[in-house]
């Protein structure tokens, strides 16, 4: 049996790799792998980025409307695909496949906004700033955009990036994950049967060496970047160095307060789906739990029965809750995390160590874990597990909860539970925190707001989708404009003022 290749997309066109370096590509719940995926040879990722250079001049030129029209039409076909799209994300990342189709929708909403952009693109004008002069200002796309996207969502987060890079005039060049490639060729067939021209979208497969590659392009003018905190800060540094424009998206420990006035039944189904969906592989994820006063010992005891009736199997079993991890690698990952927690004094409710699905026995499942009594010292506290592992920390009251939320190193998303509104009004002016969930566990923004987090969960001065977007993937000019009938004769050698 022949393993699947996986190649580029580059020219409006598949294209196979001459590259002599692969990745393996797991089916995360059987653990056998199902393809191999080409890492892009310097003249592949040259041929991406020429191609998308080539492309800018035309694509620039073409109004906001025609533009806007192709990401109509893209938009009928992802809806027709979708479930095509969700099949190909369970099959190679391990989500299960309600899940999967969720993540395609919340693609689809940038889409939806990205389909506004003659409104978005409008600049503003002034008559008579001083005697016969106007002035106004437009916004001019970049030229060729990059963006390396995370394994955790390989549709959602790239069409965080391209739709709006794309409508707002540039062209671009998609590094996806390398464990999950296969849905990054299937965006790029649909934006060329929506009409989408030749080197505008170009997809390159690749690792680090292609990350690199892609910072150092002359012709690369800006980069997007979704990932883990390290890689952020190493692509936000680089990327500047060169005179990109970069945005870089890290790392996460989002923490849920919970009040002791809060409806304890709603904070537990709250934090099953926002803990252990996607197997606690989202950037968004609930991972630790602030207790304040009594309210521990109730979450535990209701915690505890739901996490061992979690529903966890292969990804296209339409009652599933929970699938696997991506990698085995990042199995054993999680695993030392949660033997770390054990070792450095945390109590283990829960272990999610030793499950195993009957007939996936090699599949890189693990069940939830939970873990009580964790303090602000502890490695499971302080570091980003990325995993079906919730940790909750005991305080006494309100100030030591937001002060402990506010002294962490990441400031992506947080949440509260509580039914009094003037400690919910307090928690989200004070707490330094990108994204906040007022008894909404998850406080992902919607398409026309922005996504982004403070602290070391950003590099970079915008936040991906919505008006950010905007101004991230444009330059502005402004223009100050008087006609000879209205210029005073004489050289004018003083500071221009208004007259």
């Amino acid at each position: 049996m022949t393993t699947q290749q996986i190649g580029h997309f580059i020219g409006g066109n598949p294209m196979a790799s001459r590259s002599e370096r692969t990745s393996d590509v797991f089916n995360p719940a059987t653990g056998a792998v199902t393809a191999k995926v080409a890492l892009a040879t310097p003249s592949e990722l040259n041929a991406a980025v020429a191609a998308a250079h080539a492309a800018f001049p035309a694509w620039s030129q073409t109004s906001p409307l025609r533009r806007a029209r192709v990401m109509f039409k893209f938009k009928e076909l992802l809806e027709e695909h979708s479930d095509q799209l969700a099949a190909l994300i369970t099959a190679e990342h391990g989500k299960v496949f309600t899940d999967a189709k969720g993540e395609v929708t919340r693609g689809i909403e940038v889409v939806e906004f990205a389909c506004g952009i003659p409104q978005m693109m409008k600049g503003e004008y002034s008559e008579q700033v001083a005697g016969g002069i106007d002035a106004w200002s437009i916004r001019q796309a970049l030229g060729v955009c990059v963006g390396i996207t995370p394994f955790n969502f390989p549709v959602m987060v790239p069409m965080w990036m391209f739709p709006m890079a794309i409508a707002c005039g540039n062209t671009f060049v998609l590094k996806p994950s390398e464990r999950d490639p296969s849905a990054s060729l299937l965006l790029a067939q649909l934006l060329t049967d929506a009409g989408l021209p030749d080197g505008v979208f170009n997809v390159v497969q690749g690792d680090k060496e292609a990350v690199d590659g892609l910072l150092h392009h002359p012709d690369v003018r800006a980069v997007s970047f979704v990932g883990s905190t390290p890689i952020a800060e190493y692509i936000y540094a680089t990327g500047c160095a060169q005179g990109k424009r970069v945005q870089a998206l890290g790392g996460a420990k989002n923490h849920m307060v919970v009040m002791p006035d809060a409806d304890i039944p709603q904070t537990v189904d709250a934090l099953m789906g926002a803990a252990f969906g996607s197997a606690g592989e989202r950037c968004m994820a609930i991972s630790v739990v602030v207790a304040v006063g009594n309210v521990a010992d109730q979450l535990v005891e209701a915690l505890v029965p739901r996490i061992a009736a979690l529903k966890i199997t292969q990804g296209m079993d339409l009652t599933a809750e929970m699938g696997p991890v991506v990698t085995q690698v990042h199995k054993e990952k999680i695993a030392g995390y949660i033997a770390t927690g054990v070792k450095e004094g945390a109590k283990l409710v829960s272990d999610g160590r030793g499950f195993v699905l009957p007939g996936y026995e090699n599949g890189f499942f693990l069940g939830g874990s939970l873990f009580d009594h964790v303090t602000p010292e502890m490695t499971i506290y302080k570091e980003e597990i990325f995993g079906p592992v919730l940790c909750i920390v005991r305080v006494p009251d309100f100030a030591t909860a937001l002060d402990l939320v506010n002294a962490h190193e990441y400031g992506n998303g947080t949440a509260i539970y509580t039914r009094d509104g003037n400690t919910a009004r307090e928690y989200t002016h004070r707490v330094q925190v990108g994204m906040v969930g007022v008894n909404v566990p998850i406080p992902v923004p919607m398409a026309f707001h922005s996504f982004g987090g403070w602290k070391r969960s950003l590099f970079g001065d915008h936040h991906a989708h919505g008006p950010e977007s905007v101004r991230f993937y444009t330059k502005q000019k402004a223009v100050t404009q008087r006609w000879p009938a209205s210029t005073a004769a004489g050289a004018e050698f003083a500071m221009p003022t208004l007259k």
